[in-house]
């Protein structure tokens, strides 16, 4: 499957920058890796549970999705789930799925890279969902917590402000980046 094959490329050894000496990964990787197949299994019981399809062009993009760390533009998941030697997908469609996989919570959209990445924690649209996003290697850390939720609703409230949709991005470094360029 497209999720088993990308996630070979996250094995120890793929990426030398990327180690973590506990893990064998940098932590974004091994945090993505490790959710992935529940991840998938929950986007297929939630779909059940609410009368959806996780068609297939929507499960290989989320597999793809998973498969990688880092954010994913919709032009590079096109290619990566494109069969090969075959024609590209439309981007069309890949929009679609993406909307859709956005929609249930499966995925989060960074607006700043204009870029997604699967999400195995079911945040709801009403959630406040902070990324935490390493401008040297690109992966990306998901947070979530009631203080950042009540700041954020303080804060909407006091300009008569209705959200839709919250989320928060942070750049800097990860603890694996800084710590190699401190070394």
């Amino acid at each position: 499957m497209l999720l088993q094959r990308n996630m070979t490329k996250m094995q120890p050894g793929s990426d030398a920058h990327h180690h973590d000496h506990e893990h064998g990964l940098c932590q974004h990787a091994h945090d993505h890796s490790r959710h992935a197949t529940a991840g998938l299994a929950r986007a297929e019981k939630v779909c059940r549970e609410r009368g959806l399809r996780l068609t297939p062009i929507r499960r290989k993009a989320l597999e793809a999705l998973y498969a990688d760390h880092k954010p994913v533009g919709a032009y590079d998941l096109a290619d990566r789930i494109s069969p090969p030697g075959g024609r590209r997908l439309a981007p069309i469609s890949i929009y679609r799925a993406l909307d859709f996989l956005v929609e249930q919570g499966f995925v989060h959209r960074l607006s700043s890279r204009n870029a997604f990445i699967a999400c195995p924690h079911g945040h709801g649209a009403d959630e406040a969902v902070a990324f935490l996003i390493c401008e040297i290697c690109g992966g990306v850390d998901e947070d979530a917590s009631p203080a950042m939720r009540a700041a954020i609703k303080g804060m909407a409230e006091g300009r008569r402000f209705q959200t839709s949709y919250q989320v928060v991005e942070i750049v800097g470094r990860c603890e694996h980046c800084r710590d190699a360029s401190a070394a």
